[in-house]
């Protein structure tokens, strides 16, 4: 057969949409895998040593817990859901040959919630080395907690707030201990609506998203300060846009147009949850970060967070808000 008449097969359409469907699949999938970012690759065991990750069900959590598990460590999965729990963890037990995992009730849109789960951790634990704040919400419809805080707000800052409130005597007792909260680069869009925090006089729950990741950074930023001289460290991270079900409240993700035109491209540029991991990981055992505290890290590197999450006096804003909010004397 001669070049031409080669070449000549690839004009027909029988063969060339295929050929150009399968091609831009390729490429596709070339493209994600290029973005998918750093991987932590110290092998470093955890034998002894206790976790607690919030949100570990599904999504980054579940990774997390999974490679905590791995690494031999004993790991608390604190979920809202214990069905879906219990089904992560049989998975986690099997793939990870480690026993020591463990799921726990825990609802952060319930102070009563919180507080059993602390209580029983306490009594069954006599350390915690670190606790990784992961759970969260995103641009959910206008919904409230049990205690009537705005939804986002409640579940991705004020329940991770009075929860490692209530564990910081375990960890300064554990330390050299961690806390790794987990934010998004959303947080640089954000602003502290001081007049209207809880969303009382009206709702934007892309806003109201963004305001809750500064306060990850923020509230991190004043505990970092508060825990100097105790050997527990706290810093915050941006994971990576992650392909997860955090984007389920999405609507222009759930619709015909989204999910023929928006999602493909989402999906190309999104990192699994394997890899959103990551940088949490790295945060909660690089021994490199023993002594670091009050930074924000992506790609398992520490980056300059926007500005308004320097804003000290911002940060005790919320930090005095917090504790009045969360009823801690």
């Amino acid at each position: 057969m001669s070049t031409k008449s080669f070449f000549a097969i690839f004009k027909r359409p029988s063969i060339l949409w295929p050929s150009a469907i399968a091609t831009s699949f390729g490429i596709a999938f070339i493209i994600k895998d290029s973005l998918q970012g750093e991987v932590f690759k110290n092998p470093i065991s955890q034998e002894g040593k206790v976790f607690i990750v919030t949100g570990a069900n599904t999504g980054i959590g579940k990774e997390t817990a999974r490679d905590l598990a791995k690494r031999k460590g004993t790991v608390y999965m604190a979920c809202r859901s214990l069905s879906k729990c219990e089904e992560a963890r049989k998975e986690i037990i099997l793939s990870s040959k480690n026993k020591n995992v463990y799921c726990r009730e825990l609802d952060l849109t319930s102070f009563s919630s919180i507080k059993n789960f602390t209580k029983r951790f306490k009594a069954e634990q006599s350390r915690l080395d670190v606790l990784i704040n992961n759970a969260g919400v995103m641009r959910c419809p206008k919904l409230v907690t049990n205690e009537g805080f705005e939804m986002q707000i409640g579940t991705n800052h004020l329940g991770h707030f009075l929860l490692t409130h209530l564990l910081l005597d375990y960890l300064k007792a554990s330390a050299p201990s961690r806390i790794v909260n987990v934010s998004s680069i959303a947080h640089t869009r954000g602003e502290i609506n001081t007049g209207d925090f809880n969303s009382e006089n009206s709702y934007d729950p892309k806003k109201v998203y963004e305001m809750s990741k500064l306060c990850n950074v923020l509230f991190t930023r004043e505990l970092a300060k508060r825990l100097e001289g105790t050997n527990v460290t706290a810093n915050s991270l941006h994971p990576g846009i992650v392909d997860t079900e955090l984007m389920r409240h999405m609507g222009v993700v759930n619709s015909i147009f989204g999910k023929v035109i928006v999602w493909p491209f989402l999906w190309m540029f999104s990192k699994n949850p394997y890899h959103g991991a990551q940088t949490t990981l790295y945060c909660a055992l690089d021994p490199s970060l023993e002594k670091v505290s009050g930074e924000y890290f992506a790609d398992c590197k520490k980056t300059e967070p926007a500005d308004q999450a320097k804003d000290d006096t911002m940060a005790l804003w919320l930090w005095k808000l917090s504790e009045k909010w969360c009823r801690i004397a």
